[in-house]
Formats: structure tokens, sequence, C-alpha cells
């Protein structure tokens, strides 16, 4: 098969899809693989290394895309890059579709087989190529936000950790997911006040044994939401509902609650953020302020973090990746529930329940279209 890895193009993100030890394993599998000149060069890969390890370098796009049957990226496609989008390409990334009905309509006409790695989903629900960059996005959400609590980014002046004599400063993190457990991670490393809030009782009494007893837990509903948020000075989005839009836990009207220079860091946002004040920023233009509140939803995070995000993320999806292109799409799929569920569109057809359901459109069962297929070939 020819894997293509084009250069990513989405504002500061300088991750690639995939490390010259990956390239060697499937060059090694007889795969070719063509990658963009200088993809590799905002993660410290340099075009030598990849050339190295067997891949051929493409200086244009437009052949990467049109040459390959299989696109690994690291972001969705973005609008200069439809026009590549055709019948019978396999694109493999990260696309979170439900807030993206333009791209969902794109892929569709373009009858594109898209394998969203957000989606990618074990029979316990666990997402393994989604954990990795919620590792880092829930790490680096304490980070930025510790950031801009300090008065010249804006915030109250709270120093997170506090001091001797001085209070810590209290951070709500709404998700007791992976996101929200490597932020209370970084949070209680730094010395802070950490609440944790979930709709799981047996997550949350898990969490509650893993940091013995250095952080709080509560059931999250509207009242208590709003009870915290008022004092808090840090609040973390993060909210996942696999494939779906996040639903919204702080209203506009909830910020009126919230102490002026408290920090907002929505790390849903790639599906549309948790928060019904939250849009999309870059890394180029990160904040923005509403009633006094700061507000950071920078959409891609781990791209900040370029060489830690590719090689954790390329741990993750290489023997996904290995499976599609080794045995095909339609056996790879067929042979590993999880590989399936991350199938949102195939061949033209909606395949994913939460994204019809957010984008009022028509979905067809992956099983049923895999076996029209089989009986076709038959």
């Amino acid at each position: 098969m020819i894997i293509g890895i084009p250069k990513e193009i989405k504002d500061k993100e300088f991750r690639v899809a995939i490390v010259p030890d990956g390239v060697r394993k499937l060059a090694e599998s007889g795969h070719s693989l063509l990658i963009e000149a200088g993809a590799g060069i905002g993660s410290g890969i340099f075009d030598r290394e990849f050339e190295s390890a067997g891949a051929k370098l493409v200086k244009d796009p437009a052949a990467v895309f049109g040459e390959a049957d299989l696109i690994m990226k690291v972001k969705e496609p973005l609008e200069q890059e439809y026009d590549y989008m055709r019948e019978g390409l396999i694109l493999f990334t990260y696309l979170h579709l439900a807030p993206l009905p333009q791209l969902t309509t794109v892929l569709l006409d373009k009858k594109v087989t898209a394998i969203a790695y957000e989606t990618v989903s074990r029979d316990n629900e666990f997402l393994p190529l989604l954990a990795p960059m919620s590792e880092v996005a829930g790490r680096m959400s304490i980070q930025v936000g510790a950031h801009y609590l300090e008065k010249e980014a804006g915030g109250r002046g709270v120093l997170l950790g506090g001091v001797s004599g001085v209070e810590p400063g209290h951070v709500v993190i709404l998700g007791s997911g992976t996101v929200g457990a490597n932020a209370a991670q970084m949070a209680v490393g730094l010395g802070a006040s950490v609440t944790v809030m979930g709709r799981n009782p047996a997550r949350l009494a898990a969490l509650e044994k893993t940091f013995s007893g250095k952080i709080r837990t509560r059931l999250s509903g509207r009242a208590a939401i709003a009870e915290e948020i008022s004092r808090a000075d840090l609040v973390i989005g993060a909210v996942l509902v696999p494939g779906a839009a996040a639903p919204k836990l702080i209203t506009r009207e909830m910020l009126a609650l919230m102490q002026k220079g408290s920090v907002l860091v929505d790390v849903s946002i790639d599906q549309g953020g948790c928060m019904e004040t939250a849009r999309p920023t870059t890394h180029t233009d990160p904040v923005y302020e509403i009633d006094g509140i700061i507000h950071y939803c920078v959409t891609n995070m781990p791209g900040a973090v370029p060489r830690t995000s590719t090689f954790a993320l390329t741990n993750a999806t290489l023997p996904y990746a290995h499976a599609i292109a080794g045995k095909g799409l339609q056996t790879a799929i067929q042979d590993d529930p999880a590989l399936k569920r991350g199938v949102n569109t195939y061949k033209g057809i909606l395949t994913n329940r939460e994204i019809a359901l957010e984008q009022k459109r028509e979905f067809e069962n992956i099983d049923t279209l895999l076996s029209l297929s089989a009986h076709r070939i038959h």
C-alpha cells in the first residue's frame, strides 16, 4: 500500500503523523511511504531521517494526497485541503467531525473512508489513539492556565501552588477521564487545591484513591458546577462524549458567578467545547475575555509540544496503520472492533451515529455496509 504523510498546515501545528522508526517498520513490510518535504521539522525530525528509514520525499502536497492509498495525518483536513479529497482515499487522523458539518459533507461527497483517531474505541470504552494526546492536553491545561492567571497575562495574579501562609489557587476540573486525571496530576503536583467533577461515581472514587485524598471529587450537576466555579481560579473543561458534541456545562449566565480574572481552559473545544462561551482559538491568538473571564480554547494544544506529542501519537497509531496497510481496509476493520468503531465515513456514507445526530444526517451501520461489500465480492 502507498502511505502518504502530508505536512500539517493548521496554525502552529508542528506535529507529524509518523516518526522514522514507524517509516522503517512499514517499509520493511513492503509498503511505500510518501512524505511531504519538511513535514517533520517542527518535531525535530529532518528529511534525511525519513529518507534513511525508507521514505520518498515529495515537495508537492497534492502529489502526496494524489498518489497515496492511505493518508495519515494529525489534524482534520482544512479547507485548502478539501480539493485533495477523492474517491477511494483512506484518511486516518483526528477528525472531530461533530462541529464540522462542512468537512463531513466534503468527505461524503468525495466518497472518502475516514477513520478518526478519537473514535477508535475498545470494548471497555478505552480510546487508545486519543489517550496519548489527552494526556498531553490534560497536563498542558494546567501549565497554560497557570500562565494566564498571572497578572501580566490578564489574570487574577494567583500562584496556583500558593506559598507559606497563603492559600493555594483552586482548580476545578470538569471531567474525570484521561484529560481530567492528567490535569489533576499536574495541579496536585503544583500544590493547588483541586476538585474533580464527573458523572461516574466509581471513576471519582478511583481518582480519590489514586490521589490519596489530595483531591476533592463531586458528582457533576448544574448547581454543583455553579458552586464550584464561583470559587475557582482555574476551570478545566475535560468532558468527552466520543464522536458527539460536548455538552454545555457552563452557560454564559454562569460567568457572572466567577471571580474576575479567573481562567477557563476548554480542552473539549475540538468537540465544540463544554462552555457556552467557548469558541476555537489558535496558538497565535489563544485567548479572549468575556465578562472579565479569560478563555483559552486552542483546538490543537498538543501541537505546542510537538516532539513529545509526535512520538507518543506514533506509538499508538502505528499498529493500526500497519493493519490497514497489511490486511487492506475491509479486512482490517472486520478483524478489529476498535478500529471499526473509528470509521466515521465509509465510501460516501456516514457511519457514526453521534455525528449523524449532531448534524441531523442519515447514517448506516458499518457492519451492514461491510456485509453488502462482501456479498458484492462473492
